[in-house]
């Protein structure tokens, strides 16, 4: 396996949030690293003024994957489902790759997602046209909330690994 993410202080830097503020929402959303060296991600989705999403984003360089059949990553979450999301540097900048996962209450679980199950999107559809995820290169990655759920949402991420 490669690390593709690990958290320290280092880390905190990269992750940018993008919320359903950029069209009005009212959802909140903040990306911390911890002292125990994960990254939380937490914050309230609210479905005001068409809302209903919230997200956090790191910048990689281009990465290549090729080598590899997918992600792993390490979350622990609070029973809600979530969205891992890739984009490339041959993609439109507003489509992103998503893979959907679910978590568990308080409970540590380590997730693989397989390059071949991303799906592209753009704002929730797929676009018509767009080719699938070239592992080869990938420029960022991210999380996203988007399950139509208004509340507070808590998910804590341990690392994300490519693996063979």
């Amino acid at each position: 396996m490669k690390t593709v993410v690990q958290f320290d202080e280092s880390a905190a830097s990269p992750w940018a949030i993008v919320n359903d503020d950029v069209m009005g929402g009212r959802s909140i959303s903040r990306m911390e690293v911890t002292p125990q060296g994960t990254g939380l991600f937490t914050g309230v989705v609210s479905l005001e003024n068409n809302g209903g999403f919230a997200s956090t984003r790191a910048n990689l360089g281009t990465l290549d994957l090729s080598d590899f059949q997918g992600v792993r990553i390490r979350v622990k979450g609070d029973g809600r489902r979530y969205q891992f999301r890739l984009r490339t540097d041959d993609a439109s900048e507003w489509v992103a790759y998503r893979a959907f996962f679910e978590t568990r209450p308080e409970e540590w679980l380590e997730i693989e997602l397989p390059f071949q199950d991303f799906e592209p999107s753009f704002r929730g559809r797929r676009p018509r046209g767009v080719g699938p995820l070239d592992p080869a290169r990938i420029r960022q990655l991210g999380f996203l909330i988007a399950d139509k759920k208004e509340g507070p949402f808590r998910l804590e991420v341990a690392w994300v690994k490519a693996y063979r």
